[in-house]
């Protein structure tokens, strides 16, 4: 299935889940989870997963890879964050791959997280509003430009092809309220 926005490139994956610092036993949220690529490849180290996007094809998608993958500690929810965060109680960890308020994600999210926030962009202006808010809740750490080029065969010999730049914006929260 098609979705837009996704799948997060496997290299863009794995400096954000290194950048994340999922533990073993770990609860983790991937918000706007899309194709489910994230939430599989979490689940195979943390405890339990809560993958959550507000497309039902997204939904499909995502329960569809889990199932799949034999992940059975993903539990897969449809809806807006903002409005099913509250219900899901303390996270060690979450990955934010795509969410229309950001700002009042990331706000519920560092009551609730107690170690890392990762949101992953492409766009500017969603790299400057992580930011601002991660730095406006006291947990802002860096930001981290990633491209990544793959090569294809030209002219009997190899060339590389970019492919669009993801900005890896990393929050730590200092202590849970």
């Amino acid at each position: 299935m098609e979705l837009t926005g996704g799948p997060t490139q496997d290299e863009v994956m794995a400096i954000s889940l290194y950048k994340l610092g999922i533990r073993a036993g770990d609860c983790v949220a991937d918000i706007g989870c899309g194709t489910g690529k994230v939430a599989v490849e979490l689940a195979g180290k943390a405890g339990r997963v809560v993958a959550i996007d507000r497309r039902s094809e997204a939904v499909a998608c995502t329960r569809s890879r889990a199932e799949t993958s034999g992940a059975c500690n993903i539990t897969v929810m449809h809806g807006e964050a903002t409005a099913l965060l509250p219900s899901i109680g303390n996270l060690d960890c979450a990955f934010v791959g795509g969410s229309g308020d950001l700002e009042a994600v990331l706000s519920l999210l560092s009551t609730r997280v107690k170690r890392t926030i990762v949101v992953n962009a492409v766009l500017l202006d969603t790299v400057q509003r992580a930011v601002r808010a991660m730095q406006d809740l006291g947990m802002f750490r860096e930001v981290v430009h990633v491209q990544v080029a793959r090569s294809y065969p030209l002219a009997g010999s190899i060339a590389l092809k970019p492919i669009n730049p993801v900005y890896i914006i990393v929050g730590e929260v200092k202590e849970v309220c």
